[in-house]
């Protein structure tokens, strides 16, 4: 969907520091999965396995926390369900796939080559 609209964006370009041992070495790290420089923004994408989705908020707030001035939106699955429906990618027909995490840049599927 990016590309579609033409907005730059990178795949998880940043690992931020958000646990720290008692030398003040870097533990744990997160890497939200896009950044969209044109905007200044990163962009988490979660699943639907609510487990994940509690750990990820959790990171989201400490790095918050910890980089007040870094910007960083979480879409769940409901936003992404929200979008297809939105931009009518799912008209009843399709069975949609539950979001997941991107491994890297987006397929491109062109709706005509879905059939029906």
């Amino acid at each position: 969907m990016l590309d579609f609209y033409g907005i730059d964006w990178e795949y998880e370009p940043t690992a931020f520091p958000i646990d720290f041992d008692e030398n003040d070495d870097p533990t744990k790290y997160f890497t939200p999965d896009f950044y969209l420089a044109d905007e200044g923004i990163y962009i988490e994408i979660t699943t639907m396995n609510q487990r994940l989705v509690t750990k990820k908020n959790r990171k989201v707030r400490r790095l918050r926390e910890l980089y007040p001035d870094v910007r960083c939106k979480v879409f769940y699955q409901r936003d992404y369900l929200h979008l297809l429906l939105k931009y009518g990618l799912d008209d009843g027909a399709l069975e949609l796939p539950a979001p997941t995490r991107i491994p890297g840049p987006p397929q491109v599927t062109h709706l005509g080559d879905l059939g029906g």
